[in-house]
C-alpha cells in the first residue's frame, strides 16, 4: 500500500483521519507515532512532517500535514460518487464545509485541547494542583464553542451540511469528545447538539469507538492519579 498514515490515538485530528480512512475502506499502512515517547520529535519523522506534529500522510511520496487538508485530499482522491457527501463537489456545500473547518482550528480545537490539557495532562506531569481559574476560563470557551456549533453551523439540520455526514462533522465531534473524557459535557445544554454527535458516532461505528477507547483510558488514569496525589480540585470537570 502506498498510503501511509502517521498518527497517535491521543490526538483528536489523528482520530478523525483514522476513522475516515477506516469508514471509507481506504487501504493504508499504519504508522503509529507515540507522542508520549517523543517519537514525533525524532529526525526521521521530521522528514515527513517538519512541524513534528500528527497526523501526517505520505501518499507514494506526496506528504501532507494538517488534518483538514488531509481529509479534503483523501476525499477528493479516493472516494467515489456515492461518498461525495464527505466533502461535496457542490460549490455551496463545499464552501460551508470549508467555513466550519477554517473556524474549527482556533475555536473548537483550541478550546477543547487546552481544557483537556489543563484538566489532566499538565497537572499530572507538573505534579501541581489543577489551576481552577484557568480551567474555568477554558470551560467557558468550550461551552461557547458548543453553543456556536449548535446555533450556527448545525441549526435544525441532521448534519452540518444537510442530511449526510461530512468531514466537518467528524472533525467537530472528535474534538468535543476529548473534553467528555475528563468529565466536561459540552452537550448538556444543547439536546440538538447531543443528538447530532450521537448520529456522527453511530454512523462511523465501529471505527469511532475503536479510535476513542485509548483516550478514555488514558484520561481516566490521569484523573485517578491527580485524585490519588490530592492534586484534584474536586470538581467533576
Amino acid at each position: 500500500m502506498s498510503l501511509k498514515l502517521y498518527y497517535d490515538l491521543m490526538s483528536q485530528p489523528s482520530r478523525a483521519v483514522l476513522i475516515f480512512l477506516r469508514m471509507n475502506k481506504i487501504p493504508f499502512t499504519d504508522q503509529a507515532v507515540a507522542l508520549r515517547r517523543g517519537q514525533h520529535l525524532e529526525d526521521d519523522y521530521a522528514k515527513v512532517n517538519p512541524f513534528k506534529q500528527v497526523p501526517a500522510i505520505d501518499d507514494n511520496g506526496f506528504t501532507l500535514t494538517e488534518s483538514s487538508a488531509i481529509l479534503k485530499y483523501l476525499a477528493d482522491s479516493y472516494l467515489g460518487e456515492n461518498s461525495h457527501h464527505w466533502y461535496p463537489k457542490d460549490a455551496k456545500k463545499r464552501a460551508k464545509a470549508d467555513e466550519y473547518l477554517d473556524w474549527h482550528h482556533l475555536n473548537t480545537r483550541m478550546n477543547c485541547s487546552v481544557y483537556f490539557q489543563h484538566r489532566s495532562i499538565r497537572p499530572a506531569l507538573k505534579k501541581a494542583p489543577v489551576d481552577l481559574k484557568k480551567l474555568e476560563n477554558y470551560k467557558s470557551g468550550v461551552l461557547k464553542v458548543a453553543a456556536a456549533i449548535d446555533s450556527y453551523f448545525l441549526q435544525d439540520r441532521k448534519f452540518m451540511l444537510g442530511s449526510e455526514v461530512s468531514i466537518a462533522d467528524l472533525q467537530a465531534v472528535c474534538e468535543l469528545e476529548q473534553v467528555l473524557t475528563v468529565g466536561l459535557d459540552p452537550f448538556r445544554d444543547h439536546q440538538r447538539l447531543a443528538d447530532w454527535a450521537k448520529r456522527v458516532r453511530d454512523i462511523t461505528q465501529p471505527h469511532y469507538e475503536g479510535a476513542t477507547t485509548t483516550v478514555y483510558g488514558v484520561a481516566q488514569r490521569l484523573l485517578q492519579k491527580l485524585k490519588d496525589d490530592k492534586l484534584d480540585s474536586g470538581l467533576g470537570a
